[in-house]
């Protein structure tokens, strides 16, 4: 087939890899300049990491530099997939400063049956334009797509009267913060990590934090890394899945009061190394809570700028207005504070959006809520020829973006058939509502699979049939998952892709042109 792949972050990159193996012909449109997409240089802001370790953060057939830190810059991971798409030979594939405006459905493609997509395209070096008709589309775009920027009342004003707003994904140089007062809204890591980055240089940092979370120190008691705690399936087990399996059933039966003695240890390590009650920053609810929002890392320096007075963080407050008051720029906080703002800064999230595709096709995508109906968050239930990839962000969101895309490359070569429709849209209804339940309805609208990032690749490779043995799994209960035990799962999708279509595995063979 011929496929158009849109985004050229890690779910892009992986897929173009594995479905050009398969022996398709793919091309890769990304609207910035680099490949990356989250990581890409137009979109770092400072002091960004990795929230996973080097290790973890890695695609299997391709590990990151040893020289590289435990927890990678954001620009050593774009180098990272710089170097990944060249050793694959997928810079052949890229057309990059190329936006994707339009993606239409049917009459356009050349399988049998006629569908298929018409892309219009427009470059964002010099606005020319132009159309290409593939067979399959894979949305790769990502996750954290588009940056939430609330609507302030009195902006204009603001903006106005020289202050500056901006999404942090817009923010790159500190020294755009040297001697100003700036506000940085939100408390996830982006907000934490621009807060420290900015306390450095800025007269001021004001941090509003609506909602205080948990965050997870890098080392538990300064000397276990927290990967051994988290990043293992037994991390995992100690939250409630749909469908319980194995040792879970004692977990979240008779070793229920264990599990939760487990969780509650880790919480009261964490306040103590943190400092959470002396610096009142401590969130309301259980440690356990911390699966409900995001599970977060904390930004090194944070908490140490907070106690010396660099870094104030107004909790459980939203900002009501922004102002010019006598010749200054302010934030009106909800807790009545007025905080001086030249620059505010919004770590708010992100909106997920698919604005290529139209109204009808974007309504059969998604439920009456909005979320994504992705069966295993890659199969759309009601619109064909597509598949999504990088849909299932997890703590292993490169390994999980490698499977879904084995998912694809498997279900195009037909290896396994797929539930009729009314059972696919069944099991996306009842896998949603569990979501909903697991982590208060913080799932980015369906497309977030923490903290159960095992069990969806479990799911999608038992589908295909080539999952790793079980003394793999075994031992991922204890230690950190490692992605380079799933290296060897590509060649056996491909294996049964020529057993399913001789003549495609002879083209694939044939085409073969990738490093293996």
């Amino acid at each position: 087939m011929e496929i158009a792949v849109i985004g050229a972050g890690v779910a892009g990159l992986v897929t173009a890899k594995v479905l050009t193996q398969m022996g398709h012909e793919v091309t890769v449109f990304d609207k910035t300049p680099d490949v990356g997409g989250v990581w890409s240089e137009t979109r770092r802001y400072p002091g960004v990491t990795t929230q996973s370790p080097r290790a973890t953060y890695a695609l299997s057939d391709f590990p990151m530099p040893t020289d590289y830190p435990e927890w990678p810059s954001g620009a050593q991971v774009q180098s990272y997939l710089a170097a990944y798409a060249a050793h694959f030979g997928l810079e052949r594939m890229l057309q990059l400063n190329t936006e994707v405006v339009a993606a239409v459905p049917g009459p356009a493609g050349r399988g049998p049956d006629g569908r298929g997509w018409t892309l219009a395209l427009r470059s964002t070096v010099d606005g020319s334009e132009g159309n290409i008709s593939v067979d399959h589309l894979v949305v790769a775009n990502g996750v954290f797509c588009e940056p939430n920027v609330p609507a302030f009342t009195g902006v204009d004003d603001f903006i106005a009267a020289g202050g500056r707003l901006c999404a942090a994904s817009d923010f790159h140089d500190p020294e755009d913060a040297r001697g100003q007062h700036v506000v940085v809204v939100g408390y996830g890591k982006t907000a934490c990590d621009v807060a420290v980055a900015i306390s450095e240089v800025s007269a001021s940092t004001t941090v509003v934090a609506r909602q205080l979370l948990w965050k997870m120190p890098r080392r538990i008691a300064n000397r276990v890394n927290f990967k051994y705690l988290l990043l293992t399936r037994l991390g995992e087990a100690l939250f409630r899945y749909a469908r319980l399996r194995g040792f879970e059933k004692f977990l979240h039966g008779p070793g229920n009061r264990i599990r939760q003695g487990m969780l509650s240890s880790v919480g009261d390590v964490a306040t103590k190394q943190l400092k959470l009650n002396e610096l009142e920053l401590l969130p309301r609810g259980v440690f356990a809570d911390i699966v409900r929002n995001a599970i977060g890392l904390i930004s090194e320096g944070f908490f140490e700028g907070v106690a010396a007075g660099q870094i104030t963080v107004h909790r459980d407050a939203v900002v009501r207005r922004l102002l010019e008051k006598d010749g200054e720029r302010y934030a009106e906080l909800s807790d009545d504070t007025l905080a001086r703002a030249d620059l505010v800064v919004c770590a708010t999230g992100y909106r997920q959006e698919v604005p290529f595709f139209d109204a009808p096709t974007r309504d059969a995508l998604t439920d009456d809520r909005g979320n994504f109906a992705l069966y295993r968050q890659v199969h759309p239930v009601n619109v064909p020829d597509l598949s999504f990839a990088g849909y299932n962000s997890s703590f292993f969101s490169p390994l999980s973006a490698e499977v879904a895309a084995l998912w694809i490359a498997a279900k195009l070569a037909g290896t396994f058939e797929l539930p009729d429709r009314e059972s696919l849209r069944s099991q996306v209804e009842a896998q949603l509502s569990f979501m909903d339940d697991a982590t208060d309805g913080h799932h980015c609208r369906g497309t977030k699979v923490i903290p159960f990032s095992m069990h969806n690749i479990d799911e999608l490779l038992d589908d295909v049939g080539v999952n790793v043995g079980p003394l793999v799994r075994a031992a991922q209960w204890l230690g950190p998952v490692n992605p380079r035990s799933y290296r060897k799962l590509a060649a056996k999708v491909q294996r049964r892709g020529a057993e399913a279509d001789p003549a495609a595995g002879q083209h694939a063979t044939s085409q073969a042109t990738l490093k293996v």
